[in-house]
């Protein structure tokens, strides 16, 4: 870590960044767990969760971007493997395909994760008094408790 100075202390940034590479770690499971669904998906709502997903994966390979570049802003190198983020993530990945209901099921478990671990990243980022970050996963946050919602009402009957 080199010698910044933009407002956070080196050890805020360190502990900010740990949290956001967990976050990224997520998010990026997510996208790939979404995109494989959004191959895979079959049976009545095909075409709806089929284009639902891809609207999914598609801001998720934004959002990693967005974070791992918080990260690097920060002075510390982002985590870019399978097995970092293996290691990493809250979210584990799902054998087979499941039916189109259990992937449902299973991204609105995964968005609910992200929102927790968002939330753990929002704390220190508050603490620290760092708003870039703060901001950032706020905004995250929101956008996934709404995907979330969204997904829940696709299973009401």
């Amino acid at each position: 870590m080199n010698d910044i100075d933009i407002g956070i202390s080196k050890e805020n940034r360190t502990e900010i960044s740990e949290g956001l590479k967990r976050l990224l770690a997520d998010s990026y499971t997510l996208y790939l767990q979404t995109h494989n669904f959004h191959w895979n998906v079959t049976g009545m709502q095909f075409r709806e969760l089929h284009l639902m997903f891809e609207e999914h994966y598609t801001e998720l390979a934004l959002a990693v971007d967005e974070i791992a570049e918080r990260i690097r802003t920060l002075d510390v190198p982002a985590p870019g493997t399978y097995k970092e983020f293996a290691k990493l993530s809250s979210i584990k990945e799902v054998d087979g395909v499941p039916s189109s209901a259990e992937m449902v099921s299973l991204l609105t478990k995964g968005h609910e994760q992200v929102i927790r671990t968002a939330r753990q990243v929002l704390k220190v980022a508050q603490e620290a008094d760092d708003e870039s970050t703060a901001a950032l996963v706020s905004d995250r946050m929101r956008l996934h408790e709404k995907t979330a919602w969204m997904l829940r009402a696709t299973q009401k009957r």
